[in-house]
């Protein structure tokens, strides 16, 4: 078996890009997780924790040294210059990660069928020049915004805040080869994807959830 093809998969906030990835990787794809990767490059003692402490202070690590993801996310949102800072320290080591585990698959013996680069900013950070096919996991807005006020306890104003500040799911699709619409059911959503793999692969399956 030899890798046919290397996808971006990538969506917005609460428009269920996990589910999509979870399917693929139940039928055989391997899949690189783009969220993992940047809490392993931030991890103490590695470089770009080392980097935030320098930049940001002490104040936003807890007593073992880990990160305080809750206090160091309040700042960036409300402030594009700390994000931004944050961003320059993170972004390219996520990306050197990335670049090393494709690498490392694409020369196994047992390769995968399809290889998945994970990743809801892979628009954003430019990580779709990595891929040959970028797919886009959408929904619309109104149940975008009931999902996310479901999952992370939010207000619709605090939802829809959150929704807007990610780049525009109208703006993706201008860089996706291929979108999946998961504004329905699983089946529905299922379906679509069976249908890419099918296409992507020349291979059909028995596609359960």
């Amino acid at each position: 078996m030899i890798i046919t093809k290397i996808v971006g998969l990538t969506g917005g906030i609460a428009t269920g890009k996990s589910t999509v990835s979870s399917l693929l990787k139940d039928w055989g794809a391997e899949v690189i997780d783009a969220d993992l990767v940047a809490r392993a490059v931030v991890e103490p003692g590695q470089l770009a924790w080392q980097e935030i402490r320098r930049s940001f202070g002490d104040e936003f690590f807890q007593e073992d040294g880990t990160i305080n993801r809750a206090k160091l996310g309040a700042l960036v949102f409300k402030d594009k210059d700390a994000l931004a800072k944050l961003n320059k320290i993170t972004h390219p080591k996520i990306a050197e990660r990335i670049k090393e585990a494709i690498i490392y698959w694409q020369g196994v013996d047992h390769q995968p069928p399809l290889l998945v680069v994970d990743a809801p900013l892979l628009i954003e950070t430019n990580l779709q020049v990595l891929v040959e096919e970028v797919w886009l996991v959408t929904c619309n807005e109104k149940e975008q915004i009931r999902r996310l006020m479901a999952r992370n306890n939010l207000s619709h104003t605090d939802a829809l805040a959150r929704i807007k500040a990610q780049m525009p799911l109208e703006e993706k699709k201008k860089y996706a080869d291929q979108v999946i619409d998961n504004s329905g059911s699983i089946e529905e959503t299922q379906r679509q994807v069976a249908s890419l793999w099918e296409k992507t692969l020349h291979w059909s399956g028995n596609f359960n959830v």
